[in-house]
């Protein structure tokens, strides 16, 4: 079994204490996903579920950045695309999300610079998450006249729906205290000091019992927001899919490219 790779979109390693690293690595585009860094994800979290003696995922972005959501020029792309392709792109993009969500092992991410976008919905499925003072958070979707659907339920279950109404309704960027004040990040630490942070926390889970650390995960998201039956996960992901193939969303990515206000309406 694999427990390294060492090139391409999303890198990852197993420690010999079981703690796997695993870092986004297109810090070019500030970590933007694309399709190859979604699927870079999903091989990461299936094959990392697979290795024996797992007891921890510290989640980094490459760069000055953690992850800046979406990569719009992709996604215009997948726009054009059929109905089909554009449901697949929402459904592996969902799963990534969700698989992160359900790990059994504790997952820690370490925030810098931007998160913004699906970046939220990535911090919001791990279980801890610490952020440098220099972060800054939106959940921006509705800028580009798309939706946050497919990762609306792990931000409720991590801010609360009353913030996740102001958030992903404004799509305002908001500050390192701003977020740890809501509930998204747990601690906020200078950015020469995040990653010591995060081997602290390690730290804290190593000494712990991984069968109960597992057993109390799962009775903790037992009932949570992101809890929901398989026929409404898919219709999230067809509404995320329907809404990037829209004429709001065509106007709100064309805005982006010519670097305008959108003209709704």
């Amino acid at each position: 079994m694999t427990t390294s790779k060492t090139a391409g979109p999303v890198l990852w390693n197993v420690d010999a204490k079981g703690v796997a690293h695993v870092s986004f690595n297109r810090p070019d585009v500030n970590n933007a996903y694309n399709g190859e860094l979604i699927e870079g994800v999903l091989e990461a979290l299936d094959t990392l579920s697979n290795t024996e003696g797992l007891r921890a995922v510290l989640l980094t972005g490459n760069g000055k950045h953690f992850q800046a959501g979406a990569d719009l020029k992709w996604i215009n792309e997948v726009r054009n695309a059929d109905l089909a392709e554009n449901v697949r792109v929402s459904r592996a993009t969902a799963d990534a999300v969700r698989l992160l969500n359900l790990a059994p092992v504790p997952t820690v991410a370490l925030v810098q610079g931007g998160c913004f976008g699906g970046g939220t919905g990535i911090v919001s499925a791990c279980d801890v998450v610490i952020a440098a003072d220099n972060a800054m958070f939106s959940i921006a979707e509705v800028r580009w006249g798309l939706t946050a659907a497919i990762i609306i339920p792990q931000l409720n279950d991590a801010i609360g729906v009353r913030q996740v109404r102001r958030y992903a309704l404004t799509g305002e960027r908001f500050d390192a205290d701003t977020a740890r004040r809501i509930g998204l990040v747990h601690e906020v630490v200078p950015l020469g000091e995040l990653e010591a942070a995060g081997h602290r926390i390690i730290d804290h889970l190593l000494q712990n019992g991984p069968e109960a650390i597992a057993d109390t995960k799962s009775l903790i998201l037992e009932g949570a927001f992101a809890d929901i039956p398989n026929e409404s996960y898919n219709e999230l992901v067809e509404s995320h899919a329907a809404k990037r193939q829209s004429e709001e969303a065509a106007e709100g990515l064309l805005s982006f490219k010519e670097k305008r206000a959108a003209r709704w309406g």
